[in-house]
């Protein structure tokens, strides 16, 4: 078996950039196959406002991982028993894929990892096209397409079953971030100030008016929106090591990296209970989720958001120890690729 990465077009400022060289490494040792890379080449760093990656380049980038995969097969490079993994299942290609490998008689095997779609009426996608025939048809036949459909969180399975599909080849595993604790490990133990990050995208489903009003309501205390500060991974995480807090109100989250690198930094998180931090958030870390369910919820709940900051802020030594237990929590079950490497393995 050889398995084929189609992976997803790297953003410096993003995980998208570790992914390039771990998952090829880790699939390499885990599964102990050839791993080849498929890649779009260079991509557009400067993504489309409060996007994940820049909507123009993002087509560009899987048109010309489509054209290679299209020569593999033309020139019988690709056999019985090989197994394509997209890092980002919202592909059109793997539609394309499909159609060569069963007309040709190719029998293979193709994994996706499920980030995002219109399926979620937050993201992007739910927004801008909401529930249009063209793009609940053409997200359920990519899935139909997958033997493997990966999800990080069981909120995500069932997000995606209520609008799209669920059955069999659904897998709830990890994704592939070991690499973020060795990463931060140097970060781990700065001195801390009386600093609160924003790490989010700034994106209407991340609510960061809250954040920015917060600010004016507790101006013993720095607030900081990251994005704003067109910082480099090093400065970033410098920043994470010195704050005592991250905060989220988002509506749309379906796994959540920048919590978990908090608690890596002893960062306490602040989050909602709702979305996935639901099922992954220790009850230590949540708050009712009524609280910021919209701008004007907040309001009404602004001093019960005022009253637990400052307590997370002027108690938060009290917080380490739970804080280590959610660490452990986020690091096992769900920022390891273990479960992925295992249900890839299994193909073989």
């Amino acid at each position: 078996m050889t398995i084929y990465i189609v992976d997803l077009e790297a953003v410096d400022t993003r995980y998208t950039k570790q992914w390039k060289d771990h998952v090829p490494r880790q699939l390499r040792k885990r599964v102990d196959v050839e791993v080849v890379v498929i890649s779009g080449g260079e991509t557009p760093q400067a993504t489309t406002p409060g996007a994940f990656l820049n909507f123009g380049g993002t087509n560009v980038y899987k048109s010309k991982q489509l054209e290679q995969i299209g020569e593999l097969f033309c020139n019988g490079v690709i056999k019985n028993g090989d197994y394509f993994l997209y890092t980002d299942a919202w592909n059109p290609t793997v539609i394309q894929l499909k159609y060569m490998a069963e007309l040709l008689g190719v029998d293979i095997r193709i994994g996706g990892l499920w980030h995002a779609g219109s399926y979620d009426p937050h993201d992007f996608l739910g927004r801008l096209i909401g529930d249009k025939p063209w793009v609940r048809h053409a997200e359920r036949s990519m899935y139909e397409c997958f033997d493997d459909n990966f999800y990080a969180t069981e909120f995500h399975i069932d997000l995606f079953a209520e609008h799209i599909s669920a059955g069999n080849g659904t897998h709830r595993v990890g994704w592939p971030m070991e690499y973020l604790q060795d990463t931060l490990l140097p970060y781990a133990n700065m001195e801390k100030k009386d600093l609160i990050l924003f790490p989010h995208r700034v994106a209407p489903e991340k609510q960061v008016e809250i954040f920015r009003d917060l600010k004016e309501q507790l101006p013993e205390y720095e607030f900081v929106v990251c994005q704003e500060q067109n910082l480099t991974k090093n400065e970033y995480h410098n920043l994470l090591g010195e704050a005592k807090m991250v905060f989220s109100a988002n509506l749309q989250e379906t796994l959540g990296i920048s919590w978990y690198e908090g608690t890596l930094v002893k960062a306490i998180p602040m989050v909602p209970d709702r979305l996935s931090y639901s099922e992954m958030a220790l009850d230590e870390f949540k708050y009712p989720s009524s609280w910021t369910e919209s701008f004007d919820s907040y309001k009404t709940n602004r001093a019960n958001l005022v009253a637990k900051i400052k307590d997370y802020m002027e108690n938060y030594k009290n917080f380490l120890i739970p804080l280590d237990k959610q660490r452990v929590k986020l690091q096992t079950d769900y920022f390891s690729g273990n479960a992925l490497y295992e249900q890839i393995k299994k193909r073989q």
